[in-house]
């Protein structure tokens, strides 16, 4: 499948819920597929539907390169744990710029998996980190939303000089 073009911050589309998949069978195959093969290019531990233009709730996260990926469709947070971790964040969305996030340390996220079966994983860690995250970016709350004002006003001064460098070196 082909990669496919990111929405890159501040698209308004990446403020906004995604719905829940329709689609099935090939369309839904075809759409995981093109989620994975741009998560690859872009060399991300996950990567949302939404990320690409497609309003849908599906997630496919790979947090190593050997590892295989694993989609979740339409994946909610069942539960959350009262203790919290923070782990180094940011988005293909806003390429160049990472901040610490603090969310529960371990979740239960409940989804759909590409043959439409219901499944519930628990997960701690990066990997509970990066389902945090990318459910909300379903939900349309973009990462530095869960920043500090302060920390989110350097974060976006830090993206908007490195865009300014960008447009000036053409990269």
């Amino acid at each position: 499948m082909p990669v496919r073009p990111l929405v890159l911050y501040p698209d308004p589309r990446l403020h906004r819920a995604a719905e829940p998949v329709t689609a099935d069978g090939a369309a839904l195959q075809a759409l995981a597929a093109d989620v994975l093969d741009t998560l690859g290019a872009v060399s991300a531990m996950g990567l949302t539907a939404p990320h690409i233009g497609r309003p849908e709730r599906l997630v496919v996260i790979r947090l190593q390169p050997d590892e295989a990926p694993a989609t979740y469709v339409d994946p909610v947070i069942a539960w959350a744990s009262p203790e919290r971790a923070a782990h180094p964040e940011g988005s293909v969305s806003m390429p160049g710029v990472i901040e610490p996030v603090e969310r529960p340390a371990r979740v239960r996220v409940r989804y759909r998996d590409l043959d439409g079966a219901t499944q519930e994983e628990e997960a701690e860690g990066l990997r509970a980190a990066c389902l945090q995250h990318e459910i909300d970016q379903l939900d349309g709350i973009f990462w530095i939303e869960r920043l500090t004002r302060l920390r989110r006003e350097r974060a976006l001064k830090r993206f908007a000089k490195l865009r300014a460098q960008q447009a000036r070196t053409g990269a």
